[in-house]
């Protein structure tokens, strides 16, 4: 009787448990292969059932909302003021990052930068009167998301501060930004000491006055090549922003120096040079132009925010404009020296925006410097914006990722298909001390919470009778 053949072969594994179960096996020497397998988020048979059911009207949405997002055009048109242009802004209001948060809700750095903010406003002489300002019931609190604008980490935007203005020039929809302040002791990261107060002064008084101008004489700055060429030279343009800054740099500075006395020109083209993460406001206004444009379609399963507010992590839905919610996580970091995972507060900003338009995360494999973060590889790196291919309704005609080939970014997270894989959307982050006034702790990645994604999917799927 012949022998099979496979007794004659090397012994090989598949493991489709734990990945602990795989340790013996290596310890003796055998080869296996761990499947990534996870279980779906929802559970409840019937739900996916009613979305099958209109499956044909839910990929028809999906695909209207997907090609207005990369059919979108956005530029850098302008600057101004945040009361002139921005959409119900009020003196009394202070948008921030994430879903609707009160007060006694906000955590450490986002309660930080409001103080940062009252005294910036003239309405507060020091840290405690702005606290009891704060809490007052005076002052009106909102979300950025709910104004057409965007704010990293603690997102502060007040009445006074200078916003830069996208436009979709395809649609004619608008997004706003705060200036990037740069990095450590800043108000976004909840720092509102004297010299943060200072530099945000001297931002609006020296440096917005030199970009307004220098934007008016150019006209418009077409920000989605810029990402483009930024894709091929390393960045992801969220934790890494150094090609676009550097882009951007080449693209202002000939106007900034045309445009201002060379004191203020050199001031303004060296902040800009020494801030690695300038340009990151833009790609987050860039990204809310495009992702806007996909809003208002019925029937769609897509997300078109993700954002957090360093307590609640909160999704919305092209077809409707709730807020889906869960708890915040806490980012796996390298944290700088004397600080821990204890220190850090959890996930804070709508810097998530860039991996909702196929940017941050979802292109890592463009910037695998990143993944070194967490004692990554590069090969991590490419394995991160593989698994979000399984999530997302297509790939970016315009955002492309090199090592793969030139293959577009997976774009267009599809709540569906987040449901039923298990897969979350990966996301790289800053890192923000729990306490207000510290400032920036770290640096990292983390997936998504599950619970805003259930919710959603729960809410979507029954809304088909």
């Amino acid at each position: 009787m012949a022998v099979p053949k496979i007794f004659e072969s090397e012994l090989k594994v598949v493991n489709f448990g734990l990945e602990s179960f795989r340790k013996g096996l290596s310890d003796s020497g055998v080869k296996s292969v761990q499947v990534q397998f996870k279980p779906p988020l929802v559970n409840d048979r019937k739900l996916f059932e009613k979305v099958e059911k209109r499956a044909s009207a839910v990929a028809k949405a999906n695909h209207i909302a997907l090609e207005k997002i990369l059919a979108a055009k956005p530029a850098l048109v302008g600057m101004d003021i945040a009361l002139k242009v921005i959409p119900g802004m009020r003196r009394d209001l202070i948008l921030h990052a994430g879903p609707p948060i009160t007060w006694e809700r906000m955590c450490g750095p986002m309660r930080g930068g409001i103080l940062a903010a009252l005294m910036y406003e003239g309405l507060a002489k020091n840290p405690k009167e702005a606290e009891k300002l704060a809490a007052s019931g005076k002052i009106k609190y909102a979300p950025c998301h709910e104004h057409s604008s965007v704010g990293p980490m603690a997102g502060i935007i007040s009445a006074s501060m200078p916003v830069f203005i996208v436009k979709n020039e395809t649609d004619g929809n608008y997004s706003y930004a705060t200036m990037n302040e740069g990095l450590g002791k800043v108000l976004r990261y909840g720092a509102y000491s004297p010299e943060v107060i200072e530099r945000l002064k001297w931002m609006e008084t020296g440096l917005y006055p030199a970009l307004k101008a220098a934007i008016g004489l150019l006209g418009r700055i077409d920000l989605k090549t810029i990402i483009a060429q930024a894709l091929h030279m390393g960045d992801e343009v969220h934790n890494r922003n150094r090609a676009a800054t550097s882009l951007f740099y080449r693209a202002i500075a000939p106007a900034v120096i045309k445009t201002s006395s060379p004191e203020a020109a050199a001031k303004a083209l060296e902040f800009i040079n020494g801030n690695d993460h300038f340009f990151l406001n833009l790609s987050m206004a860039l990204s809310k132009a495009s992702l806007d444009a996909g809003r208002g379609v019925k029937n769609s399963s897509l997300i078109v925010v993700m954002a957090r507010n360093g307590t609640d992590f909160g999704v919305q839905l092209a077809g409707s404009g709730r807020w889906f919610t869960g708890p915040a996580p806490v980012p796996d970091a390298l944290y700088f020296p004397g600080y821990t995972k204890a220190d850090a507060n959890p996930d804070i900003g709508d810097s998530a925006i860039t991996e909702t338009n196929g940017l941050g995360g979802f292109a890592i494999a463009a910037a695998p410097a990143i993944v070194q973060f967490v004692g990554g590889k590069a090969a991590d790196a490419v394995s991160y914006t593989l698994a979000m291919y399984e999530i997302t309704a297509g790939e970016n005609n315009v955002y492309k990722i090199p090592y793969l080939d030139f293959r577009g970014t997976p774009t267009g997270i599809d709540v569906v298909k987040v449901a039923r894989s298990g897969i979350l959307p990966f996301i790289d982050t800053g890192v923000a001390h729990k306490k207000a006034g510290v400032g920036q702790v770290g640096a990292g990645v983390l997936s998504a919470p599950p619970e805003p994604f259930v919710k959603a999917f729960e809410w979507f799927a029954a809304s088909f009778k």
